[in-house]
């Protein structure tokens, strides 16, 4: 070995040093779907069933996502995964002002209980999970799909799916909230409150680190800021009177994989064995409402523009650290989403990425793969260690509303963010064909695109609906929203109501808006 090896520090991007050679490390004797669950949340885990195969989906108009949906679907997806388009995710119709150059482009516009209709006209519900990334609207999309349920026949007890619901991290990382956090959290427990009791099988919100890890933080951030919101939601619900040992069982989380896989495994294994422990802390005596359930999406950040084709194997390593690290369902990222949304053939590669991990690699074979490997044994005690040191001072704080409010999370993301940056221009990080290994290369093929005509086919729709509808019934349903917007009493039910009179995302919204304020 010579002297500048010898000599050299090797860090994951937590700060975690990495040393030359690991080992014996004592491990806890601990069964896979026993308590803390740190190698898995079932005693089989993928010989007896694989994880969900997601594909996130969603752009133009509910016509054109309900064909990328039945392709996905024909291609073996067992799970459908929903994007929005930004004016849906905000409270905005695709008629409104600040609607304009945003509709359909990052998601599928939905104005109303029409386009959801069309969106999953041909799929039944009760035979699909769908997973909801919605935030501030998350309580009218949840509507609509319930409506939708209804006319469909379904059985609303054997429902299943996933609403994101998750507001904390929209104000730490991403940014699409309307409500100050009190209202929202009081949104959010509805919700909770509303499904335990309806749709026992929904899971009421997926408390994401996704997005945290998408603005820049490291992996063991996304994991502490993440559990210390999770925190939070159980705190909210148990004081609102809900039983932990009920609502905790629908709770799940969403999770970033990037290309350190050792360190992924690691977060995962972690992530377990440390909200077993908050859970029980907060009073769980249910070992079902101790589990971390997640889902796990490969990060969009760590895809390069440049030399596009390198990001397949990039999506492969990181799917294979959410499979080595027990998912319950994946979506995998198109090699081109730096440059656009996927195209049909880039969204069939990253579904056949999954597949060949799950029939070809043979990591489903056993529980837990690299359990008693020294290196990933103690990176998964020194992962914990140093998420905890970041919840006890958030906890300090007086948890994470406060800490978000005091810009504590921000700012440390923000931190976390130029430090990865710095790296990469001093090219002590290398980005294979980014900072190193580049070469001249032709343009991609034919991209994605939204024609920008999407939003005055929307206008339309909204006109014909407002001309067809019972204006008297949507004025009276929008009152009782309000007025139970006032009085605290739950929300889900008038909301429901008003969606199946025909009344738009944006005037339900803006009743809210009315009452709850918006936040700056």
């Amino acid at each position: 070995m010579n002297q500048e090896t010898k000599d050299r520090k090797f860090t994951t991007d937590s700060g975690i040093e990495i040393q030359r050679v690991y080992k014996q490390h004592a491990t806890a004797g601990e069964e896979p779907g026993e308590y803390p669950f740190t190698r898995g949340v079932q005693p089989d885990m993928y010989r007896s069933r694989l994880w969900t195969m997601r594909q996130y989906a969603g752009f133009s108009t509910a016509e054109e996502s309900n064909r990328r949906y039945h392709f996905l679907l024909n291609q073996g997806t067992t799970g459908l995964s929903v994007a929005f388009d930004l004016p849906t995710q905000i409270g905005y119709d695709s008629d409104h002002p600040l609607s304009e150059g945003e509709v359909g482009k990052a998601g599928v516009a939905i104005d109303s209980l029409r386009d959801m209709e069309v969106l999953f006209q041909g799929v039944q519900l009760e035979k699909v999970s769908t997973s909801m990334t919605i935030n501030s609207t998350a309580a009218i999309l949840l509507a609509l799909y319930i409506c939708l349920a209804r006319r469909q026949g379904a059985d609303l007890k054997i429902l299943s799916g996933t609403v994101q619901n998750d507001l904390l991290k929209e104000y730490a990382a991403r940014g699409t909230y309307i409500y100050p956090p009190k209202p929202s959290m009081r949104i959010i427990t509805d919700i909770f409150e509303y499904c335990s009791r309806e749709i026992p099988r929904w899971n009421t919100i997926s408390i994401s680190g996704y997005h945290i890890r998408e603005a820049g933080s490291t992996a063991v951030q996304e994991l502490a800021f993440t559990l210390s919101n999770g925190k939070a939601y159980v705190k909210a619900a148990i004081q609102k009177g809900l039983d932990i040992n009920v609502f905790g069982k629908r709770l799940s989380f969403f999770f970033n994989a990037h290309n350190n896989l050792f360190q992924e495994v690691a977060k995962f294994r972690a992530a377990r064995r440390m909200w077993a422990k908050i859970m029980k802390d907060l009073g769980a005596t249910d070992p079902r409402a101790m589990m971390l359930r997640f889902h796990t999406q490969t990060g969009g950040s760590t895809l390069t523009a440049r030399q596009p084709m390198n990001n397949i194997p990039r999506v492969t390593i990181q799917a294979l650290s959410a499979v080595l690290g027990g998912t319950q369902s994946l979506h995998t990222n198109g090699y081109d989403e730096a440059l656009s949304l996927p195209t049909e053939e880039a969204a069939g590669i990253a579904l056949r990425t999954q597949q060949v991990i799950a029939y070809e690699s043979g990591v489903t074979d056993t529980v837990d793969p690299l359990a008693g490997s020294f290196f990933v044994e103690t990176l998964t005690d020194e992962v914990e260690r140093l998420a905890w040191e970041y919840i006890e001072r958030i906890d300090a704080m007086g948890g994470s509303v406060s800490a978000i409010e005091a810009g504590y999370i921000q700012n440390e993301i923000a931190a976390a963010s130029y430090e990865y940056q710095r790296s990469i221009e001093n090219r002590d990080r290398i980005l294979v064909g980014v900072n190193r290994f580049t070469q001249e290369e032709a343009p991609l093929g034919k991209l994605f695109s939204v024609d920008d005509s999407i939003r005055q086919v929307q206008i339309e729709k909204l006109k014909k609906l407002r001309s067809e509808r019972n204006a008297d019934a949507v004025k009276t349903q929008l009152t009782v929203v309000e007025n139970s917007a006032k009085d605290g009493s739950n929300l889900m039910p008038v909301i429901i109501q008003a969606m199946e009179n025909y009344a738009t995302l944006g005037e339900v919204s803006d009743v809210l808006r009315k009452v709850f304020g918006e936040y700056h």
